[in-house]
């Protein structure tokens, strides 16, 4: 059996499953993203590739970027990073303020909001690129080696409109010492 019959499988076996899902409707600019795109595709180390769906269709990667950010940041401190933000699961909500108290604002862990925050701020306070957004979407473009990779404004400006909750976050850790940059800084 090939790559490509694998991903077109699978991506046939989705199909009746995409109606269960539902869009981030609290970020008005995704809630109006049709929810029956899927795409996939798949590349192997030995540069292979398949994809099946939607997949040239173009996507906001929203906390998938978390795991790009992160890599950035160990790159920049190396284990210093762990100091700041843990390497545990969290058991709350991603947006969850609950457990930074107890814990005097070091999230759990990168993948969720509050870690994320915390590893924007790192890369803010090691960058460069006097841009630090800048900085991270030229990493992934070299990472993608897709020059066409881009911030969609109209998603993070919606994403700033209502992100409440990450500001709360922000301050918070920032009010433990968490936060070396201003919290508009760090949630840009």
């Amino acid at each position: 059996m090939t790559l490509q019959t694998i991903v077109d499988q699978i991506a046939q076996d989705i199909r009746p499953h995409l109606s269960k899902g539902r869009v981030a409707d609290y970020i008005p600019a995704l809630a109006r993203v049709d929810p029956d795109r899927f795409g996939i595709a798949v590349a192997t180390c030995t540069g292979e590739t398949a994809c099946a769906g939607d997949a040239d269709m173009s996507f906001s990667i929203q906390s998938i970027s978390k795991i790009f950010t992160l890599t950035l940041a160990l790159g920049k401190t190396g284990n210093n990073l762990w100091k700041r933000v843990g390497r545990e699961p969290s058991g709350s909500a991603f947006n969850s303020i609950v457990q930074l108290e107890a814990e005097n604002g070091v999230p759990r862990n990168p993948l969720i909001n509050a870690g994320a925050i915390v590893v924007t701020d790192v890369i803010l306070s090691n960058r460069d690129e006097p841009d630090a957004a800048a900085e991270v979407l030229n990493f992934m473009r070299r990472l993608a080696d897709d020059r066409t990779i881009r911030i969609d404004e109209e998603v993070a400006a919606s994403e700033a409109e209502s992100g409440y909750r990450n500001v709360s976050l922000a301050n918070f850790m920032r009010g433990f010492g968490n936060l070396e940059n201003p919290v508009e800084d760090a949630l840009r």
